[in-house]
């Protein structure tokens, strides 16, 4: 492991914010914030014993510093001890609150990696926010869809049964979803945030539901940095590739890169919506990849940046 990590926190008002920080043993290239989805925490990223994207990118080179949203992981309070967060609370405050955080730690623009939902949410932000995106240098995405479209038995039972109407009763049960007790996914929820999700996911306008600001009219407006959005060939639900696609189109970000990973497109594995950040085999396909492509665009510094720095 050619990385250390330590744990620190990012206390914002009502909470703290654990945030896995993997820093580099020589070097630095540029610092990574990275955004996991729903029903999941930071760990998607990393492993203590130095698996994971996060730990392969800090190997190479970057700063990087996986967080676990308000309640979840190791942030405290936990939902357990009634902590309640709605989805517009995320977009509106905490991550542009750590957007700010990092930034001005490192004074360099920062890449976003998304799991899933995160994405959407950081889309989300950084349309509603375009002061912030001078300070972001690239939004990478995995399994990123706003909308399910795909219709399927699996879809049938575990978004429309499951999610969208068992969740709901546990959360009410239990003032929270328990999705780790119900092996609904690896951390909890919050009930408000949970909701927040059914409506878009269903297929409800991009507009904040809670004060109704049209995210897909200021998407129309946002000057995107670069972007890369990829979807596993084997993602037949949270994250397909259509739904990924649907969503660059709904976004605008006309000039996203696109990979679809699986072996009919030359890859050693059919990659599914949680593979694409575990499996052993990214570390010599995407994973190297995207290493590459990032140190090519921060060894690379527009007036603007340097006019910020």
């Amino acid at each position: 492991m050619k990385h250390q990590q330590h744990s620190l926190f990012v206390d914002l008002a009502a909470y703290q914010l654990h945030v896995r920080q993997l820093t580099p043993v020589q070097g630095l290239v540029g610092p990574i914030l990275y955004l996991h989805g729903a029903v999941e925490n930071g760990r998607i990223f990393y492993s203590h014993s130095g698996k994971g994207l996060a730990s392969f990118l800090a190997d190479h080179g970057f700063m990087g510093y996986a967080v676990d949203f308000a309640g979840r992981g190791l942030s405290q309070p936990s939902l357990e001890q009634g902590l309640q967060q709605s989805q517009q609370q995320l977009i509106c405050h905490d991550i542009p609150a750590l957007i700010e955080y990092f930034y001005e730690l490192h004074h360099q623009p920062l890449t976003l990696i998304c799991h899933s939902w995160g994405g959407v949410l950081a889309a989300a932000c950084l349309a509603r926010f375009p002061h912030l995106l001078p300070k972001i240098k690239a939004k990478i995405c995995f399994g990123t869809k706003r909308v399910i479209s795909v219709r399927s038995l699996a879809r049938t039972v575990k978004i429309d049964v499951i999610w969208n109407r068992f969740a709901p009763w546990l959360g009410q049960r239990y003032g929270y979803l328990p999705a780790k007790r119900w092996r609904l996914g690896a951390d909890n929820e919050p009930l408000q945030f949970l909701h927040d999700t059914i409506s878009w996911i269903r297929g409800a306008p991009f507009t904040d539901l809670s004060d109704q600001f049209d995210y897909h009219a200021a998407c129309q407006r946002t000057s995107w940095p670069a972007i890369w959005h990829f979807a596993g060939a084997f993602d037949r639900l949270l994250g397909h590739p259509q739904d990924v696609q649907a969503f660059i189109t709904e976004c605008h970000q006309h000039d996203a890169q696109f990979s679809v990973l699986g072996k009919a497109f030359g890859n050693a594995a059919n990659y599914d919506h949680i593979s694409m950040l575990t499996h052993p085999a990214a570390t010599t396909e995407h994973f190297a990849e995207l290493a590459q492509w990032l140190k090519v665009l921060y060894a690379r510094s527009s007036p603007r940046e340097i006019n910020d720095l």
